[in-house]
């Protein structure tokens, strides 16, 4: 639709495709688009995060860049089970949407809303990326806003500066 989750403050959702002006003024949540999308993607987008497939590398002309930077979407080494940042499968309340570390855990984090989006429609497309998801994962492109991004390393800067002071 045109202006999908345009003033999404906190919603999860992931979509096969979207009109212009996607995402525009978002402020919090996570989108998925697992199609085609139109221009103007993520105009005043300042918080939040979104993950676009692009397998043909055209997504770049169709966002707006003003306030967000594209970043690939790569595979952490493994990291322990219990690591409280890690996404989870089945959000824990309905306070914490189970999304984990925004800064880490890109591929974990959209592996697991694709995998909800098959097991909730039936999406063939969802299948067919999760039936090849090492290749798949290559052509998803990461949608940041740049001072959402300076927002979260400045808490884990904060949070890191009391635990060595709490030592």
């Amino acid at each position: 639709g045109e202006r999908f989750a345009g003033r999404n403050s906190g919603a999860i959702a992931v979509i096969e495709g979207a009109g212009d002006h996607c995402c525009e003024y978002m402020t919090g949540g996570v989108v998925v688009v697992l199609g085609e999308t139109g221009r103007n993607f993520a105009a005043g987008m300042s918080g939040g995060i979104a993950y676009v497939y692009d397998p043909q590398g055209r997504f770049k002309d169709l966002c707006n860049p003003a306030m967000v930077d594209l970043e690939p979407v790569v595979a952490l080494e493994p990291v322990a089970e219990d690591d409280p940042g890690r996404p989870q499968q089945r959000a824990p309340s309905a306070e914490n949407s189970g999304m984990g570390d925004m800064l880490r855990f890109d591929a974990e984090r959209l592996r697991i809303l694709v995998e909800r989006h098959h097991l909730h429609t039936g999406s063939a497309r969802a299948r067919e990326l999760l039936e090849d998801w090492d290749n798949a994962l290559k052509c998803f492109v990461k949608i940041m806003p740049r001072d959402y991004k300076r927002a979260l390393l400045a808490a884990q800067e904060r949070a890191t500066a009391k635990a060595v002071a709490a030592e």
